[in-house]
Formats: structure tokens, sequence, C-alpha cells
């Protein structure tokens, strides 16, 4: 008989049954999945980012390969709020994981009424503060690459929920441990790291993007190494979960980042090669801890070894 291994999780106030959920924006709203995977063996559904109003996006090609990942420039297209609750929302109350609703903004008001809104709604079991997003108000510096800026969010969303709050910090910043600080004081539930690095490609042919837009996100194996080093130093400073993300493709890939420091994980661009990857990293990470004789899940969070470092690891990588 194979050994029971407690895969629960607690991510603040957010239980989950266990610690793999979706990442934003590379699982849609769960039910395009549905005849693919059993969905409903999933600890959380975290849903496309919504916005207060319909947006269309960016004009194409939005995805381009590299070597070791994706460069996306989607734009956050979404149905908004209302479609969201009419046309996504029934689904996922009956789909059987947690729900986890990722909101995104322009301006401090505009998460503000998204998670008061939401609040009001059965069906919703946590939100995620996307603060990546421009802050029209300040010229469009992104509201997650300033400490002040990220605390203003949350604080916001915080006031206006009584939901469990993440906050999806980007790795485009000087000094993320300084940002996880200042919205770990607001009172949130957790952080999700991380989102997106910055990157761009260009067909040397023809001299043109790769995106219609340029610019994009990269996700997939490329930031695996850079999620895993955002984790590990928040962990150490920060006394919140963080629910890790980044280039995330195999169940070894999951424990790796529970070990750096997570309590749970999210898989996401391998969703787009392997439509079930988040159930197998779910048997896979299962299978380890049985492997390892392990009677939960949760003991891996934070059991790694540093050999020889002494005094501030972030220090000694500098000065290397």
């Amino acid at each position: 008989m194979s050994q029971v291994v407690d895969m629960g999780v607690r991510i603040g106030r957010l239980v989950l049954k266990n610690p793999v959920m979706t990442a934003s924006g590379t699982f849609g709203f769960g039910v395009e999945y549905e005849g693919l995977m059993d969905v409903g063996a999933l600890g959380a559904i975290v849903t496309k980012g919504i916005s207060l109003e319909p947006r269309l996006g960016n004009p194409a090609p939005r995805i381009a390969e590299t070597p070791a990942g994706l460069l996306n420039a989607v734009g956050l297209q979404n149905p908004g709020l209302e479609g969201f609750v009419e046309d996504k929302l029934p689904w996922l109350r009956r789909a059987g994981p947690a729900v986890v609703v990722n909101i995104l903004g322009d301006r401090v008001e505009d998460y503000a009424s998204l998670a008061r809104q939401l609040d009001a709604l059965d069906g919703v079991d946590a939100l995620e503060v996307n603060i990546s997003c421009p802050n029209v108000a300040a010229g469009g510096i992104a509201f997650g690459s300033d400490p002040s800026a990220a605390a203003e969010i949350s604080a916001a969303v915080v006031e206006n929920t009584t939901r469990p709050v993440l906050v999806k910090l980007s790795p485009n910043v000087t000094d993320l441990v300084a940002i996880a600080k200042a919205v770990a004081a607001q009172r949130v539930d957790g952080l999700t790291l991380i989102n997106t690095l910055r990157g761009m490609a260009i067909d040397p042919h023809t001299g043109e993007a790769r995106l219609g837009n340029g610019i994009g996100g990269l996700s997939g194996p490329a930031i695996r190494p850079v999620a895993v080093r955002a984790i590990y130093e928040v962990h150490q400073e920060v006394d919140l979960p963080i629910v890790g993300c980044g280039g995330l493709m195999t169940a070894l890939d999951a424990v790796e980042f529970l070990r750096a420091g997570a309590s749970a994980v999210q898989v996401g661009s391998a969703t787009f090669r392997r439509p079930d990857a988040a159930s197998e990293v779910l048997s896979g990470l299962r299978a380890f801890c049985q492997e390892q004789q392990l009677d939960a899940c949760s003991l891996l969070t934070g059991a790694v070894s540093v050999r020889g470092v002494k005094g501030d690891p972030r220090k000694e990588a500098q000065d290397a």
C-alpha cells in the first residue's frame, strides 16, 4: 500500500487540498481544459486577469517561441468583470478547485472596485493582484516597480474584500525583497513569485519584431532559476506564504520551488506544451513525497541547504 501523504496547504486564510495551482493567463478560465485533464483534482484555478471593462489586447502576433521559453504580449485581453461573472464564474463554481480571481487595473480605484464587487459573489475563494500593470495616474510606471505604489494597491484591495489576497510580484525591479516587505505590511495573505521577465525577439532577416507589441513577457524554463532565487530571497526575509511561479515544467521543478520557500506552486506555460501538465505535476509531487517518506508535502517548504554561504546570501552573490 502506498504511503498516504497529506497534500493540503494553507496560504494565509486560503486553504487548498493540494499545492498545485494554474498560473493566470495560461489556463484560460479552466473550462477550456475540462476534456483534457481532471481539472477538479487541482488545488486551485487562477483565472485569466480580469479588469473592470473588457479589453481587446495587443495586435498580433502575440506569442513568439524562444530557445528556452515563450514571449507573449497578449495585452491582458479579457471579457471584463460583467462578462466573467455571467459567462465564466458559474462553471468555476462547479469545477471543484478553489477559485482565485486575478485582478488588474490602471488606477488604484480600479483594484478597489474589483475587490469590492467580487467580494459580494459566491464562488470566489481568493484574489490574486497583478501589480505589473501601468499606473496611468503616474505616467505609466508599473505599480509593482515601486514599494509605495505596490503597498497602496495591496492596501486598497485588502480594505475592500473579506477574501484572502495574494499579490503577484514582478521580477523586473531593482530590489524585489523591498517590494515584498512593503506589500506584506498591508496584511495580505501571500505573495506570488514571479511574473514574467521583459524580453524581445527580432527576426534577423526582416528586422521585424516577432511580437506585434515589440516587447513582451518571457516565461518558460529560461526564467526558472530567477524564480527560484526570488522565492529563496523573499522567504529568508519576509514572513509570508509564497506561491512559486515561473518556468515550472515538472514535479521536480515544483519540489525545487517548495524547497526554496514556496508553500504552493503554479503551472504556467508548460500547459501550452502539455495541456495536462498541472495534473502531471500534482501526481509526480505526491509520488516524490511517498518516495522520500514524507507524511506531508508542506514539509518540503524551505527545506534547502546552501553550502559555503556565510552571512547574507544576497550580498555574497553580488560580490562573486
